[in-house]
């Protein structure tokens, strides 16, 4: 039976730790920072190290159409969806996971598109 990357990089302790390294860099950047003022970060977080971890193969599992209603009234811009998405990779090579796991990742992120972004 083969490791999944959930296993293979550390379970939730290293994913949460890429997931609240990747929200510094998307709270630093003034194009994506306001979709996230008044937001509970630590929730967030917690939701998002989830969702990172079930595409990782982990415990947790997240449906699709949960994604779309956690981002439906959020009004995001497939601009600002890329750059997220170009932020999670950034950080993702920062802690040196493998290339081939990296693009596993984020092209799975990136499947989902229609699920997050409302405005193109």
């Amino acid at each position: 039976m083969s490791q999944s990357l959930f296993e293979k990089y550390g379970g939730f302790a290293t994913v949460s730790r890429i997931v609240s390294a990747f929200y510094e860099e998307v709270l630093d950047s003034d194009s994506l920072s306001p979709y996230f003022e008044g937001m509970d970060m630590r929730r967030l977080v917690d939701h998002q190290t989830k969702f990172i971890a079930s595409i990782m193969g982990g415990p947790a599992s997240f449906s699709n159409e949960a994604l779309e209603r956690a981002h439906a009234r959020l009004g995001i811009r497939g601009e600002h969806f890329d750059e997220a998405v170009g932020l999670l990779k950034f950080t993702l090579e920062d802690f040196a996971l493998e290339e081939g796991d990296i693009s596993m990742i984020i092209n799975d992120v990136a499947g989902r598109r229609r699920y997050i972004v409302r405005q193109p």
